[in-house]
């Protein structure tokens, strides 16, 4: 039976409820549920005003909101149009083998398997979903999990090269498969089955719709657009400040210099071991003088020897083992989590934050371990505040960011900047820098890293960065690392956040056991921009100056991000429409007018560039013009990443010299 009223259109079938209505203009919202659907938004805003009009036929409900429009015929089926009459999206019903295009199964505890089958479509394209260092440009094709692990961040949304995006509002383990067949979104366990779709002209016009729907990120500060140094670990304090003061006697900016984690003396103590840090206010404020901020590294580990686990445990704002021993992870301890979805617990944290880091001038935040990262992932052994963790464990890193946040805004703070490891839908209107966890450091890993940024630039989130030569290994004294330093610091210093860090070989450097009395953690080799050997130093040092000279251009790109939400790394079928554009992912966009050409592979000193069509691009070194709409091969010595402007804009070849 199909049902319509001035709020949408109902359909309801044996064993199914299913509400179609906006979401704000140009976005429809479905829900399926066995029973009564819920009001379960999540992380969604609340929606804008829209003006929808339904029509009906004898065959056929329409629902018309602005440029989509959801036509239900009278057997129940979905599909997408845009106003221009093109279908963008429909399900797929298998009759003949009674396999129906929604699928609500019952389980255990009020729980449903929900899936949604849609029609594949020829020629379709689809980019986003988060981060994974999967090596995949155009996700058509793939089958990938929707969790949260070390290197995945799960945002279940995407836009395809048919003018739409889709957002699966669902925050359960599951899984999404962009087959040749169809393409089937999955929630292992769900109180039901919830999606957006928005439709618009133009990609950029989708992410900002996207955008209202989640939120925009904040303005970014100026300071942050410099160079940021890091590595694991400084051990002390004195040796944190020698390298920003090695910094400032090379006359080398600066702008943020990282503490690392196991500063503390135990996971959740959430304060500075005083044998190793002995005056960290006084530390900040040689920092400022400097002109350099400080970012320190929080876990949201909770050892059982710490001074705060018996409290948060009895207070019930710890993630539980719903079968079994409580300690979720072995890191130098026997660890659980705090549980950000209980507000208690954020508030808990902050004030141990507030009193421990903050109340020293401290301002800027690494949420690392934001996964959270357990092992094994069972996920159903997992209980959180909100739920089981087969239902809700994508949500963690969304509150993890928030419990800073409102924190560092009670506070008053205007500038909120912090690091995290992992995201979810709407974690960018919480000041969060997304990197991309502890990759590998080797050129093929580089070239996913391209990969994965211009993806999460899709997702919503214009703040990331990758680690600047991967985090696992990389010998300083290696001429082969050298070179693939070299080539991913160049690319790193086109990235939104231009940030070096790493966990690199030191032959010297003790094993530390899983679990030990003190919990020190002994540092890996060094990583600061002159431990690599003169030519390559004098390389790196040339491209912090080129990003300073780009710092206001920067600057304009992240303001953008912040009212429109367009990326400010973006993949080129954001502003041109050739078909082409859909599957070169070894050069983007940084803002409208610098074209970036990475270097990704060992020993190569020139490469293939493709020039869209209707510009004309000037070689940031040479100045040489060209057309677009041709591929020519540049020269790329190691000295050199090819990049082009687009002509009239205001970069200049002398920026780049």
């Amino acid at each position: 039976m199909i049902r319509t009223d001035n709020t949408g259109i109902t359909i309801l079938r044996e064993g199914e409820n299913v509400q179609i209505e906006p979401y704000g203009k140009h976005i429809i919202r479905v829900r399926a549920a066995a029973g009564e659907i819920q009001d379960l938004n999540w992380t969604l805003l609340e929606p804008g005003e829209a003006e929808a009009e339904i029509r009906t036929t004898e065959k056929e409900a329409v629902l018309i909101n602005g440029d989509i429009q959801v036509k239900v015929t009278e057997d129940g089926k979905i599909s997408f149009w845009n106003r221009k009459e093109e279908l963008l999206l429909q399900e797929l019903w298998r009759n003949e083998r009674d396999i129906p295009g929604r699928v609500i199964r019952g389980k255990e505890g009020g729980l449903f398997h929900v899936e949604q089958h849609l029609c594949a479509m020829a020629g379709e394209h689809f980019y986003g979903l988060g981060q994974e260092a999967h090596d995949l440009f155009d996700l058509k094709g793939a089958t990938l999990d929707l969790c949260q692990q070390n290197t995945k961040s799960t945002i279940p949304f995407v836009i395809s090269s048919r003018g739409y995006g889709f957002l699966w509002n669902n925050p359960a383990i599951g899984r999404v498969e962009f087959g040749t067949s169809q393409t089937r979104w999955v929630a292992e366990s769900a109180r039901q089955m919830d999606y957006l779709v928005i439709a618009a002209d133009t990609p950029a016009e989708i992410e900002k719709r996207y955008c209202m729907l989640t939120g925009f990120a904040p303005e970014f500060p100026e300071w942050a657009t410099g160079f940021w140094q890091s590595k694991l670990r400084y051990e002390t304090q004195e040796e944190l400040l020698e390298v920003a003061r090695e910094y400032k006697r090379r006359e080398i900016p600066l702008s943020l210099i990282v503490c690392d984690y196991f500063h503390w003396p135990q996971q959740g103590d959430w304060k500075f071991d005083k044998a190793c840090w002995p005056d960290p206010k006084a530390m900040v404020e040689e920092l400022n003088e400097m002109g350099v901020r400080l970012l320190v590294s929080i876990w949201p580990t909770v050892d059982p020897r710490s001074e705060n686990y018996f409290a948060m445990r009895d207070q019930n704002m710890l993630i539980r083992a719903e079968r079994g021993p409580g300690p979720l992870v072995y890191c130098r301890g026997p660890e659980t989590y705090y549980d950000p979805t209980n507000p208690q617990a954020r508030a808990f944290v902050w004030e141990r934050v507030k009193e421990n880091y903050y109340s020293l001038g401290i301002r800027n935040f690494w949420l690392d371990e934001a996964e959270p990262e357990i092992g094994p992932y069972d996920y159903d052994n997992l209980r959180y505040w909100i739920g089981n963790g087969m239902e809700v464990s994508s949500l963690y890193p969304f509150y993890y960011a928030k419990t800073f946040y409102d924190g560092q805004m009670s506070e008053g703070q205007k500038e909120i900047v912090n690091l995290i490891r992992c995201a979810w839908a709407g974690s960018q209107r919480y000041g969060v820098v997304l990197w991309s966890g502890d990759i590998c450091a080797d050129f093929a890993s580089l070239r996913r890293q391209i990969k994965t940024g211009l993806h999460v630039a899709v997702s919503g989130i214009p703040w990331w960065t990758t680690d600047i030569g991967g985090f696992h290994g990389g010998d300083p004294d290696s001429e082969d690392y050298r070179e693939c330093m070299v080539r991913w610091f160049q690319f790193g210093a086109f990235c939104p956040v231009f940030r070096l860090h790493g966990f690199r070989d030191k032959k010297d450097r003790p094993v530390s056991p899983p679990v030990t009395l003190d919990g020190f953690c002994y540092s890996g080799g060094p990583n600061e921009i002159w431990s690599y050997g003169g030519e390559a130093y004098e390389i790196l040092k040339h491209y912090i100056e080129i990003r300073e000279r780009l710092r206001p251009y920067i600057l304009e790109q992240f303001h953008k991000a912040s009212k429109e939400g367009l990326p400010v790394m973006r993949p080129l079928f954001f502003d041109y429409k050739e078909e082409i554009c859909y599957d070169i992912f070894d050069q983007y966009l940084f803002g409208p007018d610098l074209m970036v050409c990475p270097v990704y592979e060992q020993g190569v000193r020139e490469r293939r560039v493709y020039l869209p069509q209707g510009e004309t691009f000037i070689d940031a070194f040479d100045g040489r013009e060209y057309e677009g709409g041709a591929w020519l091969t540049v020269q790329a010595p190691l000295e050199r990443i090819p990049l082009f402007l687009r002509k009239g804009s205001e970069l200049k070849p002398e920026m780049f010299r």
